[in-house]
């Protein structure tokens, strides 16, 4: 279901970014689907998708609801100036299954995918422009990622330590994350039996392309793009918002 209208961009090359957005969001507490919970009156959803809108590399944004609420998740959409086109489509029941709907709504022309979380509504728009300049600069698949302040342990099922990964070479990832069409389509191919592997699960994208033996590329990610899982990451991210609507007066 398409929801507003945008400049079509050019034929070839243009950009998409899906938002998965069917999931509830339990660890939030009791309430309206994560994805719908307000920062500053209003809701996380549309907040991600004008982030992603305003991205001057991209002319679409694709948005997986729940069924149920694809009329109502549109007419919420339609009520803002997003600057880009916007689609909303029925989601699954699993974020992965949302992402294989979304990307599967796609136009011939869409080259570049990018997937982006509902629950990191604070992204900043240039974000996704520098995910975009790397798959275009001939990357398969980009992840925003930070290096980690703690130290991380594995254990076993125990909760015994089995070993300290030295931490210089990790980094927690962020979205959004950015492929080549044909490499995110393949992926999720592979990961539903399709190329004669079995169905497998992955907590990202860049996970579904990595265990179809793809190679993914670290950028810089921002602080800014955290995800909003807790009650009190819902505090951080008004006062980062408060900041902003500061820093916009001065």
């Amino acid at each position: 279901m398409t929801v507003t209208g945008g400049s079509a961009g050019p034929v070839l090359g243009r950009v998409a970014v899906l938002v998965p957005a069917a999931g509830r969001g339990e660890r939030l507490g009791p309430g309206a689907p994560k994805a719908l919970r307000e920062l500053g009156g209003v809701p996380m959803l549309v907040l991600a998708v004008q982030a992603m809108a305003a991205a001057r590399s991209v002319s679409l944004v694709v948005v997986s609801a729940p069924p149920d609420d694809v009329p109502a998740v549109s007419a919420l959409l339609a009520s803002y100036s997003l600057g880009a086109e916007i689609m909303v489509v029925a989601g699954g029941a699993t974020r992965q299954e949302s992402v294989r709907r979304a990307l599967e709504a796609l136009d011939a022309d869409i080259e570049i995918v990018l997937v982006h979380d509902a629950a990191r509504p604070l992204a900043p728009s240039d974000l996704a422009d520098v995910v975009v300049a790397a798959v275009r600069a001939g990357a398969d698949a980009v992840v925003p990622g930070l290096a980690l302040a703690d130290t991380v342990k594995f254990v076993d099922t125990a909760e015994r330590v089995r070993s300290t990964p030295e931490r210089a070479t990790l980094r927690a990832v962020q979205t959004p994350q950015g492929f080549r069409r044909t490499t995110l389509a393949a992926a999720h191919a592979a990961s539903h039996g399709d190329l004669g592997s079995s169905a497998v699960a992955a907590t990202d994208d860049a996970g579904l392309v990595e265990r179809a033996g793809g190679a993914v590329l670290v950028v810089p990610g921002s602080d800014e793009a955290f995800k909003i899982t807790r009650p009190l990451d819902l505090i951080l991210a008004e006062a980062v918002l408060d900041r902003r609507r500061a820093n916009q007066t001065r």
